[in-house]
């Protein structure tokens, strides 16, 4: 068995301390650290995780763990990491690493030096719609990559305290659509253009953010991608992609709770899209672990690298750029 310790009980630590104690085989949860110690307790006592603590260094010297997964705030994910990988756990960690390259290179950089594993929690790869699209891709089925289009919105804006320490819609959300762009084309961005205001929350505006974009992107294939965001789509959670290319196109539309659908004489009636996140992306984020848990046992590569982690920053900070100076930039302009 892995043993794991999960630093985080907030709603994705949560949610991945259950799939490891309940849903990922070969996985175990030997303790759970929050500096919401209540917190923490509660998760613990329902998952019957044996060991509680306030300070995660505890999760770090026990030597009887083997991993952890790392679901804090975005602000200590890099610090973390590398104290995690200093005390020879293989690291699961959130996205994103770091909103600062320097400390993302650092991070990277310590987990190298310990040769332990380390994966980054894109789990929207790990979506089955999603994946065989991208399979469908790597197989030739859609022929030379012409178009990418990416619609992700989400159902409600989020609290404005929030959207003042995310790092900005870029970084917080449209960060999960810049590594789709990558993972559905499997081609580099090299050139960034937006389009953005504010016309869902003007307390978004004032903090200095956007909640609505229209992204594009431009591939080393020569092909051309958009992204369009909005932090409110009042009938749900809006996730959908399509690639479309010299043989053919593929799509994944919404998944709903289900696909009956009722036509009478006022029109066709069917399902809204799932509400959030946690119900459209719950089967993917039991997958994303037992990805890392195989990984670590077989002693393979982690499908989603420090790498992975890194370029999607670099994305964001190229478009917040784009945003702010009206025009196309170039990754390599960001480093």
């Amino acid at each position: 068995m892995l043993r794991f310790g999960v630093i985080g009980a907030g709603r994705i630590g949560k949610i991945h301390a259950e799939n490891l104690a309940n849903r990922v085989p070969g996985a175990e949860v030997a303790a759970i650290a929050d500096v919401n110690l209540e917190m923490a307790q509660e998760t613990a006592a329902r998952l019957r995780i044996p060991a509680v603590y306030a300070d995660y260094h505890q999760i770090l010297a026990d030597p009887n763990i083997d991993a952890v997964a790392i679901c804090s705030s975005t602000d200590t994910h890099a610090h973390i990491v590398v104290e995690a990988a200093q005390a020879g756990k293989h690291i699961f960690c959130e996205k994103p690493i770091d909103h600062d390259l320097a400390k993302i290179d650092a991070a990277l950089e310590a987990v190298k030096k310990a040769g332990v594993k380390l994966q980054i929690g894109f789990n929207r790869r790990f979506d089955p719609n999603f994946a065989h699209v991208r399979e469908l891709v790597s197989q030739g089925k859609v022929g030379d990559l012409h178009l990418l289009r990416i619609t992700s919105r989400d159902p409600a804006p989020p609290p404005v305290s929030y959207v003042k320490v995310s790092g900005g819609m870029f970084l917080d959300m449209t960060i999960h659509d810049f590594d789709m762009a990558r993972f559905l084309s499997g081609s580099e961005v090299e050139e960034v253009f937006v389009a953005a205001g504010v016309l869902v929350d003007p307390g978004i505006g004032e903090a200095g953010d956007v909640d609505t974009a229209i992204i594009t992107l431009k591939f080393a294939n020569g092909a051309i991608g958009t992204i369009d965001n909005s932090r409110k789509a009042v009938y749900g959670y809006d996730q959908r992609v399509e690639v479309f290319g010299s043989g053919g196109m593929a799509a994944a539309a919404n998944n709903t709770p289900h696909n009956d659908v009722y036509v009478d004489a006022e029109g066709v009636h069917a399902a809204k899209p799932l509400y959030f996140f946690l119900e459209r992306y719950m089967e993917s984020f039991i997958a994303e672990m037992k990805a890392f848990v195989a990984a670590v046992q077989n002693d393979t590569t982690p499908p989603v690298g420090g790498m992975d982690g890194r370029i999607p920053v670099v994305i964001g900070m190229a478009a917040k750029k784009s945003y702010l100076e009206n025009r196309p930039v170039k990754l390599s302009e960001i480093g």
